[in-house]
Formats: structure tokens, sequence, C-alpha cells
């Protein structure tokens, strides 16, 4: 009696490779900043040195969400034929979009690790009912179906929800960090 293997979540082996290290540092990074929170003294989380602790977790994570974007936006310029005439930026913008597309997930599990610690941050700063948190808080809850979705893409269950609520929490994304 021979046993077939199970198939894989993810088909593609090389992005299945690329998945697990990026958990691997997405982990890594939780683990770290986790640990760097505990070591802060009780008294220093209302303070701006702490702050600017998790402000510079936000900032990465930002840097990391516009690498995932960058994936729809490519796509976006080719589905609406506005580099058809074009024959140089085409060609770049062709690679571009396979870098975008091989960087996409990864990127997204970074960013979501940076994201979880930003909003540890948050919580452990205070949180306030300005335009600000409550655009964050918004993001945050708009974000949460976004991973669950993107797994569901891997075996076609998704039914276009993660392009959806991803392009939702990009919107409330850029609200949060730029007004």
């Amino acid at each position: 009696m021979t046993s077939q293997a199970k198939p894989h979540w993810i088909q593609n082996k090389t992005e299945r490779i690329w998945v697990y290290i990026a958990l691997l540092l997405a982990s890594f990074i939780v683990l770290g900043g986790i640990w760097q929170l505990y070591q802060y003294p009780g008294g220093t989380f209302h303070t701006r040195a702490f702050k600017s602790v998790f402000k510079d977790n936000g900032s990465l994570a930002r840097l990391a969400v516009f690498v995932v974007l960058a994936h729809y936006a490519i796509l976006f310029l080719f589905k609406k034929g506005l580099v058809e005439r074009w024959d140089k930026v085409k060609k770049w913008l062709i690679t571009a979009s396979r870098l975008a597309r091989k960087w996409h997930t990864p990127a997204a599990l970074v960013a979501l690790s940076l994201i979880v610690l930003h909003v540890v941050g948050a919580f452990l700063y205070g949180i306030e009912l300005n335009f600000e948190n409550v655009s964050g808080l918004l993001a945050l809850c708009v974000l949460l179906p976004v991973p669950i979705s993107g797994l569901l893409r891997y075996r076609k269950l998704d039914k276009k929800w993660h392009l959806r609520s991803g392009l939702a929490f990009a919107v409330l994304f850029f609200v949060h960090a730029f007004l």
C-alpha cells in the first residue's frame, strides 16, 4: 500500500520556501519586539521616547506595505492599458511586476509583524480618541481578514475578498499614515 503525499497549501515550491523564510523572519521580529517592549520599565510607556519606538515600527511597516501594494499598482497600469505605447517602460514594468508578485506575500508577512508591534506599542502608550488613533484602529479592523483571505487564495476559495479588503485597508492605511 503506497501513501500519497499531501499536497502543500502553497503549490509553488520556490514561493513556499520564501513564505516559510518570511514567516520565520516575522516570528523573530515579533518575538524580538515583544522582548524589547518587555525590557522597558512600566513608567516609560507614556513618554515621547517610547512613542518614537512604536512609531518607528509603523514607519518600517509602511515601507513593507508599499512593496505589497506595488503588485496591485503595476497590475492596474497593465489592466488600464496605460503602458502599451512605451516599449521600454512596458519591459521594465513587466520585470517589476514579476518582482512585486514574488515579494508580495513575504513582504506582507513582514509588514504584518511590524504592524503587530506598532499596535502593541500604541496600546501600551495609551490610545486617545483622536483622528489618528481612530483611523489606525479602523485600518487594523479591515486588515484582519486580509491575511486569511490571502491564504484562501492559494486554494482558489477567495472570491475576490483578498483584493477588496486589501484595497479597503490600503485606503484606511493611507488616511492613517499621511493625514
